[in-house]
């Protein structure tokens, strides 16, 4: 399959762009099948493959995978699932060639997002983007402006916007039902497991065209034991779980607030502890976001289950959600649904969740109709909320690692970030952690201006702005101007 080149990619993009615009919007019925290829075909590729033979108007036609077994694999699950033969393409500029395509769904590591989002949408593909919708936060920008600029519909996959439980609750809440809202709180506890630690560089299985996975990000030596799926720990590849499956609920703090513009401040500590393994990100991170009327803690933690009890680590019954708190009572829940707790913790209403069956459908409808209105997750709001998870990121990479004390007192002027780090840390205890030898990385308290996206003081703020892009393998640049 020949490689093409950036020069011969974009002439070719801007021809097709004319096709589909024709196709689309000349003597063609709007209300016919979308015509959709799933890009990256691990546990998240395959429930979009679902996503797509269940909804009415969409029609699979191609798989995209760099793994030659994992895309036979699929196209074979497919076939004898569905009884469909789909096209299998390797090279993803090689399957936006492809006229029979009207809109790609990604689901590829995060170090692709923002460039495959960009050349599609160059290509006059819509675009269905797996959370977190870009890497580093300029890139987020970036595939705004592509979507503006040709005026394509673009899906982030937070589910969570499609639930009709938290819909209705999120609604009773904002409708002023208990009252004010006080405090909100976000929970991503999950029961991740070390990575492992190689002494020597893993190599890649030969079914995989490994140049192309890599695509944008640098070429480093893996020291973990499998290549997919633990790129979620890498600084290079991924955003650890706080851009992981957290996004999902630091989406739900916003929502739940009225979707406010980007904090005026973060701070955020935590470490990857007792795993010494191959990964970088943390596994126990606690993030403090400000903005001008109030605060919101987050909460990351890994290290899920009790070691002595082997019960599952919570708070208030709950691993992953959010916790509002109001004047007049306190939702708890996430995807699924929740529950409204009166003054004395007593159920009060429960609003029953279907995890967001409706999420996909919307996006097939969004392309007929042309309406951003119809999207459930549109791109700005979320490109808002994954960013929240990359400035948290930035304040702990630009972080240090301090003595026990230090951290207490660096905690100490906060209530709810005190009370937190001391759940966090009599949990470290029962792992038997030694603070002293594993300290928590405390990150810079960083202020940011939403207006520009940029950092404008605290600690170790120029080193952040310096991150906030990354650079790039020759061929796999995201463009300056899209």
């Amino acid at each position: 399959m020949p490689h093409l080149s950036r020069r011969h990619f974009i002439k070719g993009s801007a021809l097709l762009v004319g096709a589909y615009a024709t196709h689309r919007s000349f003597g063609t019925d709007l209300n016919s099948e979308i015509r959709i290829a799933v890009v990256g075909l691990h546990w998240r590729g395959g429930q979009l493959i679902e996503d797509v033979m269940r909804t009415k108007g969409a029609r699979l036609v191609a798989l995209c995978d760099v793994d030659s077994a994992e895309l036979t694999k699929a196209a074979a699950e497919v076939k004898s699932k569905h009884g469909i033969t789909v096209a299998q393409v390797s090279e993803f500029r090689t399957l936006l060639e492809r006229p029979d395509i009207d809109a790609v769904a990604i689901a590829t590591p995060n170090h692709w997002h923002a460039l495959q989002a960009i050349w599609a949408l160059q290509a006059g593909k819509d675009v269905y983007l797996e959370k977190p919708v870009c890497h580093t936060l300029w890139e987020g920008r970036q595939i705004i402006r592509a979507a503006s600029k040709y005026n394509k519909i673009v899906q982030a996959g937070l589910q969570n916007r499609s639930d009709i439980g938290l819909k209705e609750a999120f609604a009773y809440i904002q409708e002023g039902n208990l009252g004010a809202i006080k405090q909100v709180r976000g929970l991503c506890y999950k029961n991740r497991a070390s990575i492992g630690k190689r002494s020597t560089p893993l190599t890649p299985p030969s079914s995989l065209n490994y140049d192309l996975w890599l695509g944008p990000a640098a070429d480093q030596p893996l020291f973990r034991e499998r290549i997919h799926y633990d790129w979620h720990w890498d600084w290079n590849t991924g955003n650890g779980d706080l851009g992981n499956q957290g996004v999902h609920e630091l989406d739900l703090v916003r929502w739940v607030l009225g979707e406010p513009d980007h904090p005026t401040a973060v701070s955020s500590m935590g470490r990857r502890f007792a795993w010494h393994d191959a990964g970088q990100t943390p596994n126990m991170q606690i993030c403090k976001l400000h903005w001008p009327d109030r605060d919101v803690i987050f909460e990351v933690n890994n290290l899920w289950m009790n070691p002595e009890t082997d019960a599952a680590s919570h708070y208030k019954g709950h691993r992953i959600g959010v916790i509002v708190t109001c004047e007049g009572g306190e939702f708890r829940g996430g995807r699924g649904g929740g529950i409204v707790y009166d003054e004395n913790n007593k159920k009060r209403e429960r609003f029953k969740g279907d995890g967001g069956y409706d999420h996909f459908p919307s996006f097939i409808r969004a392309i007929n109709s042309r309406q951003q209105s119809d999207l459930a997750a549109p791109l700005e709001q979320s490109f808002k909320s994954t960013a929240l998870s990359q400035l948290c990121n930035l304040s702990y990479q630009t972080g240090k690692s301090l003595p026990q004390k230090r951290v207490e007192n660096y905690v100490a002027d906060d209530t709810n970030l005190a009370a937190t780090y001391q759940r966090f840390a009599q949990h470290l205890d029962k792992w038997k952690i030694d603070l002293e030898s594993e300290r928590w990385v405390v990150g810079s308290a960083l202020e940011f201006d939403p207006a520009t996206e940029r950092f404008n003081g605290g600690p170790g703020h120029k080193q952040a702005n310096a991150q906030l892009r990354r650079n790039y393998r020759k061929g796999y640049v995201v463009p300056e101007i899209v």
